[in-house]
């Protein structure tokens, strides 16, 4: 077996492992890139990028058969040649994994080793039978995937992952999708736009990750006029019938249907690629589902000279979140044991959807109830929205009582993309709502719905505030 020494081990090399690469060898170091697997980001080759350009073509398909509200009339009946749909998505995609390969391709040779790495001891690693290395530091960069609960599992190859469904030549008749996360609710809408017959369900309400109870519900009202979901379904049985899925379901009218599907899309989650890695055979302390504990400050393992960076820690599976984290854990890799925390940017989350989701900053289900207050804007009679025929959703910000600041928001309506992104800069920035509203807002633009919103937090931060003194003042006074 061949014996390789190295400053700093970096396994896998997606989004996060290429980042902590990079960083070590910005700070130096010797660095080994360690991957059993295809080169390529998850982002680029299952992930956001082939589902945006499904997306795409839905969008399109939905902007023509609807153009109708515009006076803009189409003749004849709007057709969508799956097969040609299919065909862009793998091209473009392909495309995109190619300008990640040719950044491997640059790395040198003697900086990467194909196969799948195991620990042998903290900072031992044995790569396939072939290499054993030894390393001062370990950066575990393994990624994640999808996660699918037994009982879908006897479904064989009419169980398809997000993953299988960019592998797709042609688009299927009739799919039933499992969750109404992200993914689910991208590719659901996507595919029901798209001709497909879909059904959505989930369970315990939630939807696009909203956790603020009204956001969340107007959401929910919004996609049910497009599409059957139903978050919070009574899924009785799903089975394998000849070359189609069964699902027998109780309805959103309580009665109870049974139908067939093409495929089972199930959307439920993702694991951490952590459980190969032979973690029992180091000083690792692991949470429940069996991933190292960390610190998101500086990736690093408890005490250790290992850090784990991106999909495989399980906190923020994004992949601006997984290159900040993996520069993260190479800079601290490479200074180890002077070890720092690094920049962690304010939160922020989209869904493609339409209308799309956005979360910045703190959201509503981690506020401390009685500490801010709620502005709130809806989209349905806002101008520039109305003028595209996009007025539809709602916008929730949240600010801090005591001290005015902005703490986050959520939302599901017209440009949220973009929207998300002001808020994530107004949190990081730390400003206060009143600051906010000193901005520019130009007219006519959908921005000018978040300053409806801000402007309702201000009034109510300006009773809230006023209540505050009055009760401090009796206070004192008693």
């Amino acid at each position: 077996m061949k014996t390789l020494h190295t400053d700093i081990a970096v396994i896998g090399a997606g989004t996060a492992g290429l980042a902590a690469y990079r960083a070590a060898k910005a700070a130096g170091k010797r660095a080994l890139l360690i991957e059993g697997g295809p080169y390529g980001t998850t982002c680029a080759r299952v992930g956001c990028m082939p589902s945006k350009l499904l997306i795409a073509a839905a969008e399109a398909a939905h902007n023509a058969a609807h153009a109708d509200a515009f006076g803009v009339h189409i003749s004849g009946e709007i057709s969508v040649d799956g097969a040609a749909v299919m065909d862009r998505v793998k091209r473009e995609r392909d495309r995109f994994v190619g300008f990640v390969l040719e950044g491997v391709e640059n790395i040198p040779a003697e900086d990467k080793l194909r196969g799948y790495a195991r620990f042998v001891s903290d900072t031992v690693l044995r790569v396939d039978d072939h290499t054993e290395v030894h390393a001062t530091r370990v950066v575990i960069a393994t990624g994640s995937r999808p996660s699918v609960p037994p009982p879908f599992r006897a479904l064989g190859d009419r169980l398809v992952v997000n993953d299988d469904v960019f592998a797709w030549d042609d688009l299927p008749r009739r799919v039933a999708v499992f969750g109404p996360g992200v993914i689910g609710l991208e590719l659901g809408q996507a595919l029901a736009r798209l001709g497909v017959e879909v059904r959505v369900f989930g369970v315990s309400g939630s939807l696009g990750g909203i956790s603020d109870p009204q956001v969340r519900l107007n959401a929910r009202k919004i996609f049910q006029r497009e599409f059957y979901l139903d978050p919070d379904a009574r899924v009785l049985e799903t089975t394998r019938v000849g070359d189609e899925v069964e699902v027998r379901y109780v309805t959103l009218d309580n009665s109870e249907r049974t139908e067939r599907f093409d495929f089972a899309l199930v959307a439920t989650g993702r694991r951490a690629n952590v459980d190969g890695l032979g973690l029992e055979n180091t000083s690792l302390e692991l949470n429940a589902q069996g991933v190292p504990l960390f610190d998101r400050e500086t990736m690093q393992a408890g005490d250790l000279p290992i850090f784990i960076a991106g999909d495989a820690n399980a906190d923020a599976p994004l992949l601006h979140e997984a290159a900040d984290e993996g520069r993260i854990a190479g800079e601290n890799a490479a200074r180890f044991p002077d070890v720092r925390q690094g920049l962690r940017r304010a939160p922020l989350a989209v869904v493609f959807s339409d209308p799309q989701i956005a979360l910045a900053g703190q959201g509503y289900g981690r506020l401390v109830p009685g500490t801010f207050v709620i502005g709130e804007v809806d989209f349905s009679d806002q101008g520039r929205s109305r003028v595209m025929g996009k007025n539809k959703g709602m916008l929730h910000v949240y600010a801090d009582i005591a001290t005015g600041r902005f703490l986050g928001a959520e939302m599901v309506g017209p440009s949220a993309e973009h929207i998300g992104h002001l808020l994530a800069w107004a949190v990081q920035q730390e400003l206060t709502v009143a600051r906010m509203l000193e901005m520019p807002f130009y007219h006519p633009v959908i921005e000018e719905g978040l300053r409806t919103a801000l402007r309702d937090a201000a009034a109510k931060l300006a009773r809230a505030q006023e209540a505050l003194r009055r009760e401090e003042s009796e206070n004192e006074m008693a």
